[in-house]
């Protein structure tokens, strides 16, 4: 038969561009806020040796019941509140494939935020509402609340810290949109490592809030081991959405490795956040060029030069950032991933040549 693929694809789906990830090569990666040290050796020889006796002819266990049960513990929760990922990516999917699209009034999302919420939305066939964060990147509340007590979305994404921004949202005003929400409120602690904020006290407090983490930033970006938290009667009907196999073995052989040697994946956080600091200082310091403050481990800021090819020259320099659409709330905006100290200082170097030559 001869098919139109128009006529099968969800509308959704056809009117969106595919998330762009940059593929240029470059020397120097600060575009994906990974973490830029890779494993002290011994640690990294210690995790391959676990990894050398598995069997890989074997599936995965369903559900990764050790890793599930290590989480739980290392974040003082029951089993039946965690489920895991691959990557908090798979878990936002899961979550918006089982909640009603179509009854419900939509997903609501402040921006600019991180993107995957809205792509995925519109892929699970979910009508998205944004809303506008007011100028210091913070939640519009009033705003906020009328939309939620007129429309009752079924899931509130609120990024904490915020990607891009690097901010955390005010407390208070999260605290009063868990409160009055009839849906879920999602609360995304990636950046959770460098801000030292979590909403997990709170857990038991609010059926309806639910926690993103991530073992990406704490330097396992490439096995892709998402955690998410919540109260058991939802996690219970998320398992029913979740793949069997989800997460491969070598990343649930790695989650464990990192309940039982987390104090040695974390001793470059503080590193991290101290370069940081000097990075903000540093953009502070070169004219045209605007840091935000942050909490994660990025630094957004704004360019008044010709923001594209400011980041063209980075680029030809080998310095590979992340740039955002020349219109919207952040069309003069370019961010920036804490690197290591090397990094960060040829980074400041070269945009300082380009910015002021």
């Amino acid at each position: 038969g001869k098919v139109e693929i128009e006529n099968v694809i969800k509308e959704g789906v056809l009117q969106q561009e595919a998330y762009d990830v940059e593929h240029r090569t470059c020397r120097i990666k600060l575009d994906a806020n990974e973490n830029p040290y890779s494993l002290p050796i011994d640690l990294k020889e210690k995790l391959l040796h676990k990894i050398s006796s598995l069997s890989l002819n074997r599936y995965p266990s369903a559900g990764s019941p050790e890793m599930r049960s290590a989480i739980a513990g290392n974040l003082g929760v029951t089993d039946d509140m965690i489920l895991i990922g691959n990557g908090a990516d798979e878990l936002i999917q899961i979550l918006l494939t089982a909640v009603k699209s179509e009854s419900a009034g939509g997903i609501l999302i402040p921006v600019p935020t991180f993107a995957m919420y809205k792509i995925s939305a519109i892929n699970a066939g979910h009508n998205v509402i944004e809303i506008s964060l007011d100028d210091g990147f913070d939640l519009p509340l009033e705003k906020m609340l009328d939309v939620i007590s007129e429309r009752r979305p079924g899931i509130t994404f609120l990024s904490y810290p915020n990607n891009p921004s690097g901010n955390c949202f005010d407390v208070e005003k999260m605290e009063k949109i868990i409160a009055i929400s009839q849906g879920i409120v999602v609360v995304d602690e990636a950046y959770f490592h460098f801000s030292k904020k979590t909403f997990l006290p709170y857990i038991k407090k609010w059926d309806n809030l639910v926690i993103l983490r991530t073992l990406s930033k704490v330097g396992l970006s490439a096995l892709r081991i998402g955690i998410m938290v919540g109260n058991p009667l939802l996690i219970h009907q998320l398992n029913k959405v979740r793949l069997p196999y989800n997460l491969n073995t070598v990343s649930q052989v790695a989650g464990q490795f990192f309940v039982e040697h987390e104090q040695e994946f974390l001793l470059r956080i503080d590193q991290i956040i101290s370069s940081r600091e000097w990075l903000v200082d540093q953009l502070r310091n070169i004219d045209g060029i605007k840091p935000y403050p942050s909490d994660a481990n990025f630094i957004l800021f704004s360019c008044c030069k010709d923001k594209n090819s400011v980041y063209e020259k980075l680029i030809s320099k080998g310095i590979l950032v992340k740039n955002f659409p020349s219109y919207g709330p952040l069309k003069d905006c370019m961010r920036v991933t804490v690197g290591t100290e090397e990094e960060n200082r040829e980074f400041v170097k070269s945009l300082r040549e380009i910015v002021i030559p």
